[in-house]
This record gives structure tokens, C-alpha cells and sequence, in this order.
């Protein structure tokens, strides 16, 4: 077994087909609020992995988790991140509409990822389907506003990352959305405010 990762939150092993998820216990957290509060994170993370899997979506599949050892056991997903193929700058126009696709589907089961970003996508060398991964940030909600925030942080990752993409890849990003989400027209309503607050802010 290898680490292969670790971030704020967790740290990930990989042995051989199969990734191990752990959620780091936090010194500057009181003990007991530390606990509840990883127990918590790693329950609802399993059960938007679980149902991920209901709806077929493309999704490392949960073999177990576990909320007292804080982690959970996954399939790893074989394939490069979206990140790096869209650095080469090829065919972008249909991944961005196929990341899209999904980020649609997401919201419209009231999924929302949390930490959308091109590092956590993964083109399956098998399929080719873009799989998404990490939902360590991710819940459920109904809200327009929520989601709207989540493209919102996917469109800031697109410009910072792929600025020689950007802006025809997050509009082809809309254009994929838009076909899987009934909602859309509402969500993307929300996300023009959502982006006005944003360059308010930063004036």
C-alpha cells in the first residue's frame, strides 16, 4: 500500500486495484467535535457514493467505509486527469460539453460535488467516459443558489488552469449542462448573480 495523496482533509492509499480513503483527525478541533464531525463528513460521503451508483453515474464504486476508522474503500479509477489532456488543448469542445453532461445530471438528482475541478475528473482508459472523483466536499441540495455556486468554482478552475481554453470551454461546459438539467435556465439565472457578487467583491 502507497500514498498517493494527501489534501486538508484526507489522505489516499492506493493497494493495487483499489483506493483507501482515510479523514485526518484535526489537533486544533476539540476531540470530541473532531470526531463527530469526520464521522459525519465520511458517512455522507459514502452515501453520495452509494447513490452515484443508483444512478449509474461515473463514480469509483464503494466497496466499504467505515465511521469509526474514518475512512472508505473504493475502486481506483484507471485513466489521466481531464486536467492534463486539456492542457494539450485537443478536441476540448466535447469534453467540456461531456463534463457538463455530468455536472447536469449531478444537479439534477440535487448532487452537489463541492470541489469541482479538472484534477478531479479522470477520462477512463477503458471507456472514455469522464469519471469524476473526490465528493469529500460534496451534499445534497435543492437550491438553485448551491448550485450555481458550484459551477461558479468550476468556471474560476477553468480560468486560472485553462486560460488558453477559457472563456469557449466553460460556455461549451453551459451548452452540456443544459441538455441534462430541466432546471437549467433557473440554475444559470442564479449563477449571473452568483458571478456579479464575485467581481463586486473584487473591485
Amino acid at each position: 500500500m502507497i500514498q498517493i495523496a494527501q489534501g486538508a482533509e484526507a489522505v489516499l492509499y492506493r493497494d493495487r486495484g483499489t483506493i483507501i480513503k482515510e479523514r485526518l483527525s484535526k489537533e486544533y478541533r476539540h476531540p470530541q467535535l473532531d470526531q463527530a464531525l469526520r464521522s459525519f463528513r465520511t458517512r455522507r460521503e459514502a452515501k453520495i457514493l452509494q447513490k452515484l451508483e443508483e444512478l449509474n453515474f461515473p463514480a469509483p464504486h464503494m466497496q466499504e467505509f467505515s465511521d469509526k476508522r474514518m475512512n472508505i474503500i473504493m475502486d481506483f479509477i484507471p485513466g489521466e486527469k481531464l486536467r492534463d489532456i486539456l492542457a494539450q488543448g485537443d478536441h476540448f469542445q466535447q469534453l467540456a460539453e461531456q463534463m457538463g453532461e455530468k455536472i447536469g445530471k449531478l444537479h439534477a438528482n440535487h448532487i452537489i460535488h463541492g470541489d469541482l475541478t479538472t484534477s478531479n475528473m479522470i477520462k477512463h482508459e477503458k471507456t472514455g467516459e469522464i469519471t469524476f472523483i473526490d465528493f469529500g466536499l460534496s451534499s445534497f441540495s435543492e437550491k438553485e443558489e448551491d448550485k450555481a455556486v458550484d459551477l461558479h468554482l468550476l468556471e474560476q478552475a477553468l480560468e486560472s488552469t485553462h486560460y488558453q481554453l477559457y472563456p469557449e470551454i466553460f460556455e461549451r461546459v453551459l451548452e452540456g449542462y443544459k441538455r441534462m438539467n430541466q432546471d437549467a435556465e433557473k440554475v444559470l439565472a442564479r449563477l449571473h448573480l452568483v458571478q456579479k457578487r464575485g467581481r463586486n467583491k473584487n473591485k
